[in-house]
């Protein structure tokens, strides 16, 4: 039994390392550089795409900002003038 498991396991290990070597050269052929490539400039187009996002989303939100920040003062300089009108 002990015998029949050694077996079995070598053949495993021998396997592997034949599937490894293989998988190593398919994995450094010139096909397989050139997917590389393409996926490389492909994720290289996405995160501009993505910055490009992200600026316009930045910029939206200091626009915003700023208007929020000019209602506050006018709301403030309209409450000014009614609690003087008030006292007045």
């Amino acid at each position: 039994m002990d015998c029949d498991k050694c077996v079995r396991n070598l053949a495993w290990f021998a396997g592997g390392a034949l599937f490894g070597s293989f998988g190593v050269k398919l994995l450094s052929s010139q096909d397989a550089k050139k997917v590389y490539t393409h996926v490389t400039a492909a994720v290289l187009r996405m995160k501009d795409s993505v910055m490009e996002t992200v600026t316009t989303v930045q910029e939206n939100a200091a626009d915003i900002a700023a208007s929020a920040a000019d209602l506050n003062a006018q709301r403030a300089e309209q409450e000014s003038v009614d609690v003087s009108e008030e006292e007045g």
